[in-house]
């Protein structure tokens, strides 16, 4: 059994936030309006001057935008892969900026999702290409390389050209035995899901047994125990008590199952639609570091693993957290009290 990690270097951070889909709010404090009338975004480009992401016409014509939301980085892919030079650099630019913030931050893949840029595959492709090659042109870390389509997976291995290291492949699963020849093909790392057949496990028996089937088919296919990450499948804990116990038990399992593979993945959803988000998720990775989390698909900008390996355990705040996450919290009233009656700091 790989034991367990003692420090921030030693955590596999995949920088979650390349990502069609992250949303800023209209009212929120990133989002500025010239003295034109333009919306844009803020950010600080290649010389650390500032510079602005601009709203496009095309954009506010959407269903987001009506709704309160800015989607940045998928104004930022389209940018980059339209007519326009000026509209290029500065999607390009953007993309750029966060490259160099999540490295800073210890991020050592940089995960890129385009799949809601369009619904047009084609574009989704081209989207991709661009994007990757923003990446590795900018980045000292490889990508991970993310979407719900096998050929834009494909689309992106076929662009990075190695100089970072393996690139990383999210995800394989058993429903998508082809990703398994890609990533043997472009010697990447794997993402591995505990998911089956049936659709989420349900429970720590079933992950297990998903990981296991995934894992052993990975395996058999040429790709070594550490090229391979194991998402062990983290759901909100508020929705169900025992939620973190499945987690947490899977995780030790597998660890002991398996030995020095990686295994972690999307921490930050246990914390959905609660309050004090950042409290759940460094006390949530802490318990899962313990476990035998050594990787994890996050923001480490928001969630910085210093602060994660220096979180007071016995702090009444942390101590409310656990109780919560170890199932000791019906409906995380306690720590819904708690956040309310401002204990949590």
């Amino acid at each position: 059994m790989q034991p367990v990690i003692k420090s921030p270097d030693q955590f596999n951070i995949v920088g979650e936030n390349i990502h069609a889909t992250r949303i800023l709010l209209r009212n929120g404090r990133r989002i500025k309006l010239l003295e034109d009338g333009t919306e844009v975004v803020p950010f600080r480009g290649d010389d650390e001057k500032h510079q602005y992401l601009t709203v496009p016409d095309w954009f506010k014509k959407t269903q987001p935008y009506e709704q309160g939301q800015i989607k940045h980085f998928m104004i930022a892919f389209m940018k980059g892969i339209s007519d326009d030079p000026n509209e290029r650099e500065q999607g390009a630019s953007y993309i750029r900026s966060e490259v160099r913030k999540q490295t800073r931050f210890g991020a050592k893949y940089l995960d890129v999702n385009v799949d809601e840029v369009h619904y047009d595959l084609e574009t989704q492709k081209r989207a991709m290409r661009w994007a990757i090659n923003i990446v590795q042109e900018s980045s000292q870390v490889p990508p991970s390389i993310d979407s719900s389509n096998s050929e834009i997976i494909a689309a992106g291995l076929s662009e990075y050209d190695g100089r970072a290291g393996k690139p990383m492949v999210n995800s394989l699963s058993l429903e998508r035995p082809e990703v398994l020849d890609m990533a043997k093909e472009y010697d990447a790392r794997v993402i591995v899901l505990a998911t089956g057949a049936a659709g989420m496990p349900e429970n720590d028996d079933q992950r297990v047994e998903n990981a296991k089937s995934i894992i052993e088919t990975a395996l058999s296919g040429g790709i070594s125990k550490d090229d391979i990450f194991c998402d062990a499948v983290v759901f909100p804990i508020s929705v169900d008590p025992q939620y973190g116990n499945h987690y947490f038990n899977a995780v030790s399992r597998i660890r002991a199952e398996f030995g020095n593979l990686h295994i972690g993945m999307g921490l930050s959803n246990v914390s959905f639609g609660m309050p004090n988000r950042k409290l759940i998720n460094q006390t949530f990775i802490r318990l899962a570091i313990n476990a035998g989390v050594d990787s994890g698909l996050i923001d480490p900008i928001q969630t910085r693993l210093e602060d994660v390996f220096s979180l007071d355990m016995n702090s009444e705040r942390v101590k409310f957290t656990i109780d919560m996450l170890e199932g000791r919290d019906d409906f995380c009233m306690n720590y819904i009290q708690a956040f309310r009656d401002g204990r949590l700091g």
